[in-house]
């Protein structure tokens, strides 16, 4: 018992000793960890400060996309998301409450606001949760809808602040545009168009902000030892197109007009500036808003991505190609209507029979495959194809815009030159066809075409300027002389579906164009309206400005229609551009330069326009401008119209007889009406009359006259 007793003592003393070491060991090591500045090869001073070292992103504003006449098409803004409190937990004082009380009055008070019905908010507010998004109407709202429901004063309403990419024409040249928003990481990226193409220039660089926190996730004041370090963002840089506001708004009507009155699969139409490559405009159908991108049919670009066999619009170039090669002499005379090749195939004009014993100059106004085929066997293969490549076909140009297609001049059997000379068998772009176009204005010397004016950073240095940029002389001025007046007879002098493109104010030269339609399943398809039709012209005739080109692909219903929307928008272009005078002729006290009229007073700035002579169109019962057709710094005469867009939400019709199809479908554009036009020329009647209250759920219907 007693050798037990001690053998416990010695364990205990044993313990004692082996803790006491331990302890001072531990003693030791925090002494040393202390008065050391390092510790195992670690700074502990620097450790512990990167602990509490805090890097906060400084975000870059993206850079805004304008027109050429400084106008915005995209550009950031606040938007907010609205969120209502559910939980009765917030509010701690029941005349100041923070939650929302009474569901059934606060989903039928701001369910206006946001587009969506009572019953849809009314449901988001009957949850069990703290709180709610009231999507998707609530999602994404401006400044504007924000303060409209803070007047409500609707308890439990809140808001959560973002930025967002705002289009302030909505549907204006979606493709050219393109749009941006929110990637994965949250950060606004492009998708489509300017917005892709230019998206590192756009979007900028990020800055940073790095600073020391306490324990409590408060910042230390800056100083010395605890210096806050900031790297200013770099803000992204802002665009500048070659887009046209006025001139893109003649286009996008045109094309809107002729789709509201046709079955049609899809058509484009675009306008470049003759003498620089400049696109001016290019507007298709369908179409979408950038805002909601509702109804996007298509990914494609239709100026750069559509590919398809042209048709007779070719024959500019393959003439063109045999008059610069000396094989073409337009007096000589050939039998039209079918040619039989050597492997058998069969050519034939499009009416199949032909007119007899023909020119060559009166085979291209009346458009025949025959003359195109027996020029092209002249040529032979290798040249033809040479001078179709040099014009820039089979390859891309280069154009500032993503997704651009080369087509294909692939040919080299008998049958297939002779597809090419008249323009099937081979595939171009709408914007390929501009670049060829600008060699007949500028003397046989092809243009690239470009749809960047310039590129401005944040400090307002401009770093990037589009210009003219010649490629390649294809021809001389003698050949181009040529095609230009045998492009004059087509319009003039040709077949009569062809004259409906001749405008009253400005001469007109141009090509028409139809053109199978490729099968998926080998060979063509065989509809009465499976076809392609297109136009290729220039304007004026003696010095061309402009070069249009439009293209429609399966239109049920009469053709014309093709040729007076296009006529009327040379027209409206000449007039815009005072094309159909000389200086001479203007009386500069008929002419007046538009101003910016947008937030003004709409009583003041219609009694100063119509001072001035100007017929003033008012569209709402609002106080103020909120838009304009025309825009700022264009010029319009003595007489002309111009619509000024209040915010107000009565319309009241105006008297539209005597107006013309453009003026009609630009007062529906701005005010949202749908409309349906039937007939040519100008407005004989209206289904809605005169001081009429518009109902926006009907259907404007207008009878042109004949």
């Amino acid at each position: 018992m007693k050798k037990r007793r001690n053998k416990a003592k010695i364990n205990l003393k044993f313990t004692l000793l082996c803790v006491s070491l331990l302890l001072c060991v531990a003693i030791g090591k925090l002494c040393y960890v202390v008065l050391a500045k390092n510790v195992d090869g670690t700074d502990l001073t620097a450790f512990a400060e990167s602990r509490n070292t805090v890097s906060e992103i400084l975000p870059a504003k993206r850079g805004s996309i304008y027109d050429c006449n400084k106008e915005v098409l995209a550009q950031n803004v606040n938007s907010y998301t609205v969120i209502a409190y559910l939980s009765s937990s917030r509010t701690t004082s029941e005349n100041n409450p923070q939650h929302v009380v009474d569901k059934e009055y606060t989903a039928e008070a701001i369910s206006p606001l946001i587009n969506m019905t009572k019953e849809q908010v009314l449901k988001l507010l009957n949850q069990d949760l703290y709180q709610v998004e009231l999507g998707p109407g609530g999602r994404g709202i401006t400044e504007l809808t924000k303060k409209e429901i803070e007047k409500l004063n609707l308890p439990g309403i809140d808001f959560i602040s973002s930025t967002k990419r705002y289009y302030k024409m909505g549907n204006f040249a979606p493709y050219i545009i393109g749009y941006a928003r929110p990637n994965d990481k949250e950060e606004i990226s492009g998708e489509m168009g300017i917005e892709k193409y230019y998206n590192d220039k756009l979007k900028g660089k990020d800055g940073k902000k790095t600073y020391q926190q306490d324990a409590y996730g408060y910042q230390l004041p800056d100083n010395s030892k605890h210096p806050v370090l900031i790297e200013e963002a770099e803000d992204g840089n802002d665009i500048y197109l070659t887009i046209d506001n006025n001139i893109q708004l003649i286009a996008e009507n045109a094309v809107y007009n002729l789709a509201d009155k046709h079955d049609l699969k899809w058509v484009t139409f675009s306008v470049m500036e003759a003498k620089t490559g400049a696109i001016v405009a290019s507007a298709s159908s369908p179409s979408f808003n950038l805002n909601t991108l509702d109804n996007i049919e298509s990914y494609l670009n239709p100026l750069t991505s559509y590919t398809y066999e042209p048709g007779s619009t070719m024959k500019i170039f393959s003439f063109m190609a045999a008059i610069e090669n000396g094989i073409y002499n337009g007096e000589d005379t050939f039998d039209s209507g079918t040619i039989k090749l050597k492997d058998k195939t069969v050519i034939k004009d499009f009416n199949n029979v032909g007119w007899g014993k023909i020119s060559y100059n009166k085979g291209f106004a009346y458009s025949s495959n025959v003359a195109a085929t027996l020029l092209a066997q002249k040529l032979g293969t290798k040249k033809l194809k040479t001078f179709y490549e040099n014009l820039g076909f089979g390859k891309n140009t280069g154009i500032e815009l993503p997704g651009e297609l080369p087509g294909k001049i692939n040919f080299n059997y008998e049958s297939e030159l002779a597809n090419a000379s008249f323009g099937q068998g081979v595939t171009t772009t709408p914007v390929q066809n501009l670049q060829a176009l600008s060699s007949l204005a500028n003397n046989g010397t092809i243009l690239k075409p470009y749809i960047v004016s310039k590129i401005v950073d944040s400090k307002g240095n401009i770093v990037y300027e589009g210009k003219r940029t010649e490629l390649k002389t294809v021809a001389s001025a003698d050949t181009i002389n040529q095609v230009k007046n045998l492009m004059y007879d087509v319009v003039y002098n040709g077949l009569s579906s062809s004259k409906y493109y001749a405008a009253d104010n400005v001469t007109v030269i141009g090509k028409t164009g139809t053109a199978q339609i490729a099968s998926p399943n080998g060979g063509y398809l065989t509809g009465n309206y499976d076809y392609i039709k297109s136009f290729a012209g220039l304007f004026p005739y003696e010095d061309p400005e402009y070069v249009i080109y439009i293209s429609v692909k399966q239109l049920i219903g009469e053709t014309r229609d093709i040729a007076d929307i296009v006529s009327d928008s040379i027209e409206e272009i000449a007039k815009y551009k005072n094309l159909v005078e000389t200086k001479s002729d203007i009386d500069e006290t008929k002419i007046i330069k538009l101003s910016n009229y947008i937030s003004k007073d709409v009583i003041l700035t219609a009694d100063l326009l119509e001072k001035k002579g100007i017929k003033v169109i008012i569209l709402g019962d609002g106080k103020h401008v909120i838009n304009q057709y025309p825009v700022r710094n264009k010029k319009v005469t003595v007489g002309n119209k111009v619509f000024l867009l209040t915010d107000g939400t009565n319309f009241i019709m105006p008297d539209v007889i005597g107006w013309s199809s453009n003026e009609i479908v630009t007062f529906c554009k701005l005010i949202g009406l749908k409309y349906n036009i039937s007939g040519y020329g100008k407005v004989v009647s209206s289904s809605i009359n005169p001081n009429e209250n518009i109902n926006f759920e009907n259907i404007l219907e207008i009878n042109l006259e004949n």
